[in-house]
C-alpha cells in the first residue's frame, strides 16, 4: 500500500472572497462548497481547499487544527497552448505575470500570485521528469 495522489491539498488566505473571485471567475474552477472561513474547489480528480488561516487553526474544532504563516504555493499542469491562454486570459485580468521559467526538462511555467499572495504555476507535466497524463 502506498500513497498515490493527493486528494486535497489548502491554501491559506485572510480575505476568501477576494481569492472566491480569483480562482471561480479567473481561474474558471468549480466552486463545490462554501462556508465561513473556507472553500472547496474541484480540481481535476483533486479538491483545492482555501481555508482562513485564523479560523481554521482553532482549537476544538471538529478537525484537527492547522494553518500556516506566510505565502503558499500550488501548480496545475498546463502544456504550452495552454499557456498561451493563460497569458491572454491574466492579461485580460490585469493579473501580472511574476516569472517566467523555461525548464531543462522541457516546456516552461508561468508564475502569478492570487489575492492572497500564493505563488500560483502554471507548469508542464514533463517537469518532474513524468510527462504524466493528468
Amino acid at each position: 500500500m502506498k500513497a498515490d495522489r493527493i486528494f486535497e491539498t489548502v491554501l491559506y488566505a485572510s480575505d476568501i472572497e477576494a481569492v472566491k473571485y480569483f480562482y471561480e471567475e479567473i481561474l474558471q474552477m468549480e466552486l463545490i462548497r462554501q462556508f465561513e472561513g473556507w472553500l472547496a474547489f474541484r480540481c481535476g480528480r483533486g479538491v483545492l481547499l482555501i481555508f482562513d488561516p485564523e479560523i481554521s487553526a482553532e482549537q476544538n474544532r471538529d478537525v484537527p487544527s492547522h494553518g500556516m504563516e506566510g505565502q503558499g504555493h500550488i501548480a496545475f499542469a498546463a502544456g504550452e497552448a495552454d499557456l498561451k491562454k493563460w497569458r491572454r486570459r491574466f492579461l485580460e485580468y490585469g493579473i501580472e505575470i511574476e516569472m517566467e521559467k523555461e525548464w531543462e526538462s522541457g516546456g516552461r511555467s508561468i508564475y502569478v500570485r492570487d489575492p492572497a499572495g500564493n505563488s500560483v504555476e502554471f507548469a508542464p507535466s514533463t517537469l518532474w521528469g513524468g510527462g504524466w497524463d493528468f
